[in-house]
């Protein structure tokens, strides 16, 4: 973390916005960032659908508007969840989407950039499936 927060003072801005030029340090700064422009809001309140382009803006407006308070552990980790930047699509695993993105944008630089272990774990996943429909014929 630490590491992280002294790339904030860098004047070095190696990760650019396509949209509008602004420079981050960091990709996930970066990634919050461009959702400003494409209005992407994955995180979705249960209880009045309102939707938010952070986790943390989601929990504030639990605890301030519903009064519900996340009750997490100390260094509890929260489920990841990952979101298809072009189109918001949310998913609780890297496979499902990589698979989102390979259906429905395949010229998405990311896929080039997906790992050779998701891949793999993908094709075993795919493999398992097929084995397991062939069983039930």
């Amino acid at each position: 973390m630490l590491n992280r927060h002294l790339k904030c003072h860098s004047q070095v801005k190696r990760h650019l916005c396509t949209y509008c030029g602004k420079g981050f340090n960091d990709t996930f700064d970066l990634k919050r960032h461009v959702r400003t422009h494409t209005g992407i809001r994955p995180y979705k309140c249960s209880l009045c659908h309102k939707a938010f382009t952070q986790r943390c803006s989601l929990e504030s407006h639990l605890k301030k508007i519903h009064g519900v308070a996340q009750k997490y552990s100390y260094k509890e980790r929260r489920a990841k969840l990952y979101v298809c930047e072009e189109c918001g699509f949310t998913a609780i695993n890297q496979e499902d989407l990589y698979l989102h993105m390979r259906q429905n944008h395949p010229e998405n630089p990311m896929l080039k950039k997906t790992s050779k272990k998701i891949a793999a774990s993908l094709q075993k996943k795919l493999l398992n499936n097929s084995d397991e429909s062939k069983d039930s014929e």
